[in-house]
């Protein structure tokens, strides 16, 4: 079962099985917690990490006589999110009890929405590794509350039950089958991510539950999937098997990959592929099953009696539409059509808010090319390398903003500017100041570089004879220049003045 992925030039992700190739098809239904002070239908915290039990109203355990009551601030954030995701506003929906039995579900029941949700078809721009981009249909996007959580390694011989996220507003978002490998499932995700992230309508921690993804998963023969894109009959499309709760985007490509190659030997071994819920076990990597899947009929829906449709004035979605913030695939267009940004550079810092808010305050005024490659590459490789986050930096924008302007105006070169940086990263200080305090301004004296050019040439006359023929050569004599200076002579003017004498 471990044989290879591999992809043609159109992306056509193919996995090799004793009769032939198979491809992959999935559709994800993604849960996020919507960013709100108290829960979708009472006025209970929604904060992260309270003791067990303690942000629970009586509406969230579910007493007797408790009336739910619809939290406008979630409704607002789920049609901003549609509105996100270029998707249909539907001016009426309705809420559904959805029935079902699990000790962290204190009503028996689940407050959702089914056939009318608040948010109808959209789409979703994604990029995959290589840069080149494709499209998800979004299905359907629905409101629906939170069950609580049942927690098993306390006791051998118990369950507990904390409620605390019981009654938490989540928005189901759920995709098209348009998701054909891995990589893809984790680009949509994270994009996805991305978008409600500068929205601001939720965290998107998975580590935290704030986004969890249902994967569904079946696999074709090749063809088959063009024409189920051509007729939309799912018939063309294999049985597929629906993996809960995936809680990473490692884990998603983990499951994605083991659940195809078990559904291919199955089938391959004149098996039947059982539709069903399975879970991924993330520490040996291999799905298993959970239930059979259930279909709509078997949680017999109903509209909620306590609740009433879900009416929405026009003028409601357009006043959430009208301070909408600028979306990443607009910042990445601005990014490059605005500041000559390459489509990498512009991708790279548009694909997270807090990250291209940074560089927007970076580039105040400045070079916006010259600033990118600095916070794309100095700033976010040691970001990396040291394990934090662009909120956590300990160089602002102001002072990556000025070390930029002191390369810009040839006060220090790259070479300066980087033990400069070295310098703001694990003292602080302001840039200028660091460069006039510790003697490092560029040497841009032509008259002092070109008497060390001299003294080299003359004390090496040979290889000084060779640069002729042998151009590539000169740049020992750079090297040189710059370490008898120190690292601080203008590289421009040394390479100008070595040309003008050794290749002239």
């Amino acid at each position: 079962m471990n044989a290879p992925v591999s992809a043609d030039t159109e992306h056509r992700y193919t996995l090799p099985g004793v009769t032939g190739e198979w491809e992959i098809v999935v559709g994800l239904e993604v849960h996020a917690q919507v960013l709100s002070e108290s829960k979708l239908f009472s006025g209970a915290s929604t904060a992260f990490g309270a003791a067990p039990n303690t942000h629970v109203s009586l509406v969230d355990a579910a007493m007797p006589g408790m009336l739910p009551v619809i939290n406008r601030r979630c409704v607002e954030q789920a049609v901003k999110t549609g509105l996100g995701l270029n998707a249909k506003i539907n001016l009426h929906s309705r809420f559904d009890r959805k029935n079902y039995f699990y000790p962290d579900l204190p009503q028996g029941y689940q407050i959702s929405q089914f056939e009318f949700p608040i948010v109808g078809e959209g789409e979703i721009e994604c990029e995959r590794d290589d840069g080149s981009r494709f499209t998800v249909g979004v299905e359907r996007l629905h409101l629906e509350q939170d069950a609580g959580k049942s927690i098993h390694d306390l006791d051998p011989n118990a369950t507990y039950v904390d409620l605390n996220r019981s009654g938490v507003a989540l928005m189901e978002i759920v995709s098209r089958p348009h998701v054909r490998s891995p990589q893809e499932a984790a680009a949509y995700v994270r994009t996805l991510r991305t978008i409600l992230r500068y929205l601001d309508t939720c965290g998107g921690d998975m580590e935290k539950g704030q986004m969890r993804a249902d994967v569904n998963v079946s696999v074709c023969r090749p063809g088959d999937y063009e024409a189920f894109r051509a007729t939309n009959d799912f018939k063309h499309l294999g049985t597929r098997c629906e993996i809960k709760n995936v809680n990473s985007l490692r884990f998603i490509m983990q499951a994605i990959e083991y659940e195809a190659r078990r559904q291919i030997e199955i089938i391959e071994d004149d098996g039947k592929i059982d539709q069903e819920t399975r879970l991924f076990d993330a520490n040996s990597g291999v799905t298993r099953s959970m239930r059979s899947k259930e279909e709509a009929h078997d949680y017999r829906y109903f509209p909620d009696p306590d609740l009433l449709p879900l009416v929405l004035e026009q003028s409601f979605v357009d006043g959430i539409k009208a301070g909408l913030p600028e979306l990443p695939a607009d910042k990445r267009r601005r990014f490059v059509d605005a500041l000559g940004l390459s489509e990498y550079d512009a991708s790279v810092l548009a694909s997270d808010k807090d990250r291209a808010d940074y560089f927007e305050a970076v580039i105040e005024g400045r070079d916006a090319k010259l600033a990118a490659n600095w916070v794309n590459n100095e700033l976010f490789g040691r970001l990396n390398k040291e394990g934090l986050s662009i909120t956590e930096s300990p160089v602002s924008p102001a002072q990556l903003g000025g070390l930029v302007d002191l390369i810009k105006d040839g006060t220090i070169s790259g070479k300066i500017a980087k033990d400069v940086f070295e310098i703001l990263w694990t003292e602080g200080g302001e840039p200028a100041a660091i460069v006039e305090s510790r003697g490092l301004k560029q040497v841009t004296d032509t008259g002092e570089i070109e008497r060390v050019i001299d003294e080299l040439i003359a004390a090496n006359p040979e290889q000084a004879a060779q640069v002729k023929d042998k151009p590539k050569t000169m740049g020992w004599f750079v090297g040189q220049v710059m370490k008898a200076m120190a690292g601080k002579a203008n590289p421009q003017a040394v390479n100008e003045i070595l040309a003008k004498k050794l290749l002239d």
